[in-house]
């Protein structure tokens, strides 16, 4: 597609700034509004700021690493760029949506990508009650935490604390508890794609717990709803090959 309207952007590294102008140069830059599809240089990071900004549009994203990991981006490459995003394999994301109360009563909403997670702001634990679709399900969490995480998130912070990697046609959220220590042998649970969790922060005066949509943090929180938002789609482009779902695969089969 020799029309292809490109809206670039790029993460504030070195290597994505350098490689800005150079890409515009060669296949144009409209503004984001304008375009067919985004593309956004950098990590991991620069894709899920790229992405916020589809809620409203759902225009695809195409990603190309110029960070560290960059689990959800493709090889940089500045060859072949228009025929690559032609060829891309398309991975579909429903986002999570929060909705928080703080020790004032203030609400706060905020979406999610990857995950909405609860940690304790002070060295004491946090004391959770959970529920699920309105039913209690732990009376009482101790814990330094807890996160809803999506399939695409479910390979970030959610795997660093020994949750579930979820592929991205399960339909399934994971949650997952942070250093759980009563019940200790508590691992988390699956959850339907459509499942609401509440959870009540216990004491929150005493052991302060705060919220994260993803980079979006509310502190001094008492209670957080997370749900995802079925009525939003985002969509990534990969190359063939080098799609979500496999790269999911190839991180249950590591060792």
């Amino acid at each position: 597609m020799a029309d292809l309207k490109l809206a670039f952007f790029a993460s504030k590294r070195p290597e994505a700034q350098q490689a800005l102008p150079l890409l515009a140069a060669r296949y144009g830059n409209v503004p984001e509004e304008e375009a067919d599809v985004v593309v956004a240089l950098g990590g991991d990071g620069a894709q899920l700021d790229t992405l916020r900004r589809r809620f409203s549009d759902g225009k695809p994203v195409y990603g190309m690493n110029l960070g560290t990991i960059g689990f959800l981006m493709n090889e940089y490459k500045a060859d072949g760029l228009v025929e690559r995003i032609d060829a891309a394999e398309r991975a579909s994301l429903a986002p999570l949506r929060m909705f928080a109360v703080d020790i004032h009563g203030t609400e706060h909403r905020a979406l999610a990508i990857n995950e909405v997670s609860l940690l304790r702001q002070t060295s004491q634990s946090a004391r959770l009650r959970i529920a699920v679709d309105t039913r209690v399900r732990m009376d009482e969490l101790v814990c330094d935490g807890i996160m809803v995480a999506t399939p695409a998130g479910s390979t970030a912070y959610n795997l660093s604390a020994h949750g579930p990697i979820l592929p991205i046609g399960a339909n399934l959220l994971a949650l997952t508890p942070v250093s759980a220590f009563r019940p200790r042998r508590w691992r988390g649970a699956l959850l339907r794609h459509d499942a609401r969790v509440d959870i009540e922060i216990l004491a929150p005066d005493r052991r302060p717990v705060s919220a994260s949509a993803d980079n979006q943090e509310v502190r001094d929180i008492v209670r957080v709803s997370v749900e995802s938002d079925l009525t939003r789609r985002l969509t990534l482009l990969f190359d063939p090959g080098h799609a979500l779902d496999e790269r999911i695969l190839n991180e249950q089969f590591a060792y």
